[in-house]
């Protein structure tokens, strides 16, 4: 198993943030690693869990997926029950399946909402709803859940790999595709933040599109370290393609250089850029409701 070391720029995270840190290892490449990651996360109990857990449910390995759905059926928070629902119907294994329906009958009992494997409990009159919504919590502590109004409306146009360098174009398309795929996993999982064309025409949300770039991919060696430095750029436009904004951001992967080998490289970069592109995401949903207007 391969110690990485993420260090993100211009954004330093705060020293002893477990959660930051567990949910950066669910990217390693080592199932080792990201199972103990999962692990570590469901034993904390911390509402702030449950965003990295939710993207857990779609880890290639079933065990990680099993102990995620769990995990999250603890928690009891009503946004994590629609990713819940679909892994209890959709995933390839029967057991992640079961843990998974499980845990979203644990959230439909604990917020008193509709579930879609018994008989649907009646729906409350309009006017409770509307009065709940100032108290409701979500985590199964209110009388009832509500329908969470989303704030932003987002959509991933397209990805690029930019950086210097003579890389193969097979390889940079891969790349791109990597770090597109983290960022529509992070807004889909995001809290308040739809990429549904028709919730964004419903709230009167204006559309927000998102085009990344890695500007930066390189390996270096220093101070006995191998390091891999990612940097991207996120060009941010409206609907009708006007440019709105740029954010930048990335992240370095560190090992020792005495237990590094060539074959590490590919996972290397890989977890730069998926760590960059993580690491930013507070940052880019607070500049996205800066310059949102409903």
């Amino acid at each position: 198993m391969i110690a990485l070391a993420v260090v993100m720029m211009r954004t330093p995270a705060v020293a002893g943030d477990r959660i930051s840190e567990l949910s950066t290892m669910l990217a390693s490449s080592s199932d080792k690693a990201r199972l103990s990651a999962v692990v570590s996360l469901a034993r904390l109990g911390d509402k702030r869990t449950m965003k990295p857990l939710v993207t857990a449910l779609k880890d290639a390995n079933a065990q990680v997926r099993a102990i995620a759905a769990n995990a999250l059926g603890k928690l009891g928070h009503q946004a994590a029950y629609p990713a819940l629902k679909t892994a209890a119907t959709a995933d390839t294994d029967a057991t992640v399946r079961t843990t998974a329906r499980e845990a979203a009958l644990a959230i439909a009992k604990a917020n008193n909402i509709k579930d879609e494997f018994t008989d649907p409990p009646a729906a409350p009159a309009q006017t409770q709803v509307q009065a709940q919504a100032k108290t409701t919590t979500g985590f199964g502590h209110s009388p009832h859940a509500v329908e969470e109004k989303p704030d932003l409306y987002v959509q991933v146009k397209g990805a690029n790999d930019d950086s210097p360098g003579k890389v193969d174009k097979a390889i940079r398309k891969v790349n791109a595709e990597i770090v597109k795929g983290v960022l529509q996993e992070e807004l889909r999982t995001a809290p308040l933040v739809t990429m549904v064309a028709t919730e964004g025409q419903r709230w009167g949300l204006e559309a927000r599109t998102i085009d990344v770039s890695i500007v930066k991919l390189e390996q270096t060696q220093a101070n006995g370290l191998v390091e891999v430095s990612a940097e991207l750029r996120l060009a941010i436009s409206d609907d009708k393609g006007r440019m709105l904004s740029f954010l930048s951001g990335g992240a370095k992967v560190q090992l020792p250089a005495a237990k590094y080998q060539p074959k590490y490289l590919p996972s290397m970069k890989r977890d730069a850029v998926t760590g960059a592109m993580r690491g930013m995401m507070e940052k880019l949903l607070a500049h996205l409701r800066k310059i949102t207007t409903t």
